[in-house]
């Protein structure tokens, strides 16, 4: 049996695979941190608020559909079997936390990594295959500056931005259908939502809306450098344009679960008051 067939071949392309796997890790987290460093040296607004307009206001609507339709589903599901236990008043409750807590970061994230990180991707993976980026190189333009830097502030603040859109919109959608199924009135609804957040505050947030906040804010930091170190590795022409695309996607979604896991376990286990 040939060596390369049998396992130690099998040994050996999981040692390649591995050794592949940190070698993009490693490049991404030092072009995160470099990319960030150049966003507080060389800002680049211009640049900067077209990138927060077109990943961010251009996504506003898909966000606002969707946290709607998300907070009527569970308002629904949960509304109906509470209000049979005589506990339907708590189901702006549920829907608040639900929302502050997991389901409008986790949505957020998620929308923008098909919108915006793949975008990320394609864009600067399409200026790699085409020596693009090797021509700002030898122009002594550094792409961590002028390609990274402004794509993950826009990112970052468009996250949060657009995490704060998805909870507002996600606890107005949960209130019309608990006042027109269970027959809460939309007062008594958001008294109840506004009430389980309350007394629970970090400085002038309360702690589920502030920890919600913080790890969507994370979570895109994350992503952004994640599109950007994909979009620069792409080798292989338009092939290589999809492949960095649909690596940059699969790896953010599979951080998204991480850091929401984590930064959950952060805030309500180590800091529980």
């Amino acid at each position: 049996m040939n060596a390369a067939n049998g396992p130690l071949g099998a040994v050996a392309g999981l040692g390649r695979a591995v050794a592949e796997l940190f070698d993009r890790a490693g490049y991404t987290i030092v072009l995160l941190v470099r990319g960030t460093g150049w966003a507080f040296r060389k800002p680049r607004w211009r640049m900067t608020f077209s990138l927060m307009y077109d990943g961010g206001i251009q996504s506003l609507p898909v966000v606002a559909i969707v946290a709607l339709f998300a907070g009527m589903i569970i308002s629904l599901q949960t509304g109906i079997f509470l209000d049979q236990l005589g506990q339907g008043e708590t189901v702006g409750r549920i829907v608040a936390q639900t929302f502050a807590r997991e389901f409008g970061p986790f949505m957020t994230c998620i929308i923008l990594v098909g919108t915006v990180v793949s975008a990320y991707a394609a864009e600067i993976g399409t200026m790699a295959v085409s020596e693009e980026v090797s021509a700002l190189e030898v122009l002594s333009v550094r792409p961590a500056s002028y390609l990274v830097a402004p794509r993950i502030v826009a990112l970052t603040v468009m996250t949060f931005f657009l995490t704060v859109v998805a909870d507002i919109i996600g606890v107005i959608g949960g209130g019309l259908v608990a006042m027109n199924q269970i027959g809460l009135p939309m007062d008594r609804y958001l008294e109840n939502a506004l009430d389980t957040l309350s007394g629970r505050e970090w400085g002038y947030l309360p702690k589920d809306v502030y920890a919600g906040l913080m790890k969507a804010s994370f979570t895109g930091w994350v992503m952004a450098g994640v599109g950007c170190a994909q979009g620069l590795q792409a080798r292989g022409g338009a092939l290589g344009v999809g492949r960095a695309v649909r690596t940059a996607v699969i790896t953010s979604i599979v951080l998204t679960l991480i850091i929401s896991y984590n930064f959950s376990w952060v805030a309500y286990q180590a800091f529980p008051s």
